[in-house]
């Protein structure tokens, strides 16, 4: 059996699974692995330690290229704090645009945690008539959200329920739920389903209910290949789906892993609450709070913020990516298989 859908076609992959954004983490080395295992990794959107977010991009698409000439794709958060977002939105599709390679290599760019108008740009536009067939999908955590990617015009959506690691919305909807509501209301549209998978089972499930491929960040986390600290790595095998929560971060509602950090720092109930909020933050609590995510990357995830979704209560092992894909494609091929069953 080959699992052959829109995404496999779209992209030109093995197989219909995609690195999450796992910003402001760096994940190089992990989107070479994902892409050269069938799947299509993904460049994280990095800021940390005070360095150009422009630089890193760029130099990590040069890194991934001259390691694989497998299909690979970058996201870019486009929330309202985001500063350095316009700038990325802007610039990066003229360097895609200037480098052969990197044209043809990079087709897939995420927006997430804001507007997806932003990439919806002239320089973009350019790019895609340039001959590249770069595709751009929005995170839509709520069915509204899903209404404002369609209407900006994106290529597809990414479904991602409030099971997920990261940037979540308010609304605190399921990924069963809200891919039931985005799959009935726009049923032609390419989906990607996050937000909880971490297994064939839920591939199969993704799939049967009308999604085009998964995206998974926990996951990948607990790989052999990624940049992550071991001491993150590690939490997740032992880790249980209840060992995740709820609070508000600096761009919005974010679901992190339980430690010191996370079970001090609260949550906001509404957008409108949030907003307040923002009009008091100075820069030097931006800082403190950029900060929590440096910890993290060096080893500290005691104060500092462990990203991570409640499909940690289903991974038990840190394997290589190549083994991560190939067992939850082929588990998947079996549960599509064996469902045939039910039909008479």
């Amino acid at each position: 059996m080959v699992l052959e859908t829109k995404l496999t076609s779209m992209f030109d992959i093995k197989y219909p699974i995609v690195a999450a954004p796992m910003g402001p983490f760096y994940t190089t080395e992990l989107t070479v692995a994902v892409s050269e295992a069938g799947g299509l990794g993904v460049l994280s959107h990095t800021n940390l330690f005070g360095k150009s977010s422009l630089k890193e991009m760029k130099d990590n698409m040069e890194y991934v290229i001259e390691h694989t000439d497998k299909p690979f794709g970058f996201n870019i958060r486009t929330a309202r704090l985001q500063i350095d977002a316009a700038t990325l939105c802007r610039v990066i599709p003229k360097f895609i645009s200037n480098n052969p390679k990197l044209r043809e290599q990079c087709v897939y760019v995420v927006t997430s945690a804001g507007t997806p108008k932003m990439m919806q740009n002239g320089s973009f536009r350019r790019l895609k008539e340039t001959g590249s067939q770069i595709k751009h999908f929005h995170v839509a955590p709520a069915l509204w959200l899903a209404d404002k990617c369609v209407s900006a015009g994106v290529d597809g959506v990414v479904v991602t329920g409030w099971e997920g690691g990261g940037h979540q919305s308010y609304e605190k909807i399921s990924t069963l739920v809200l891919l039931q509501q985005v799959k009935n209301k726009y049923p032609n549209i390419p989906l990607i389903a996050c937000g909880g998978f971490a297994s064939g089972e839920g591939l199969a499930s993704a799939l049967a209910m009308g999604a085009d491929g998964v995206a998974m960040g926990s996951r990948f986390i607990a790989s052999k290949e990624s940049e992550f600290h071991a001491k993150y790595k590690n939490v997740i095998p032992d880790a249980k789906a209840s060992d995740t929560v709820y609070v508000t971060g600096v761009l919005g509602p974010i679901r992190l892993w339980k430690n010191e950090y996370s079970l001090h720092h609260g949550v906001i109930s509404s957008k409108e609450e949030k907003l307040s909020e923002e009009t008091q933050l100075t820069p030097e609590k931006a800082l403190e709070d950029q900060k929590h995510y440096e910890m993290t990357y060096e080893g500290n995830i005691t104060d500092g913020a462990v990203l991570l979704g409640q499909s940690i209560g289903a991974i038990d092992s840190i394997e290589s990516c190549k083994d991560i894909i190939e067992n939850i494609v082929k588990i998947a091929e079996k549960r599509l298989s064996e469902s045939y069953r039910y039909i008479h």
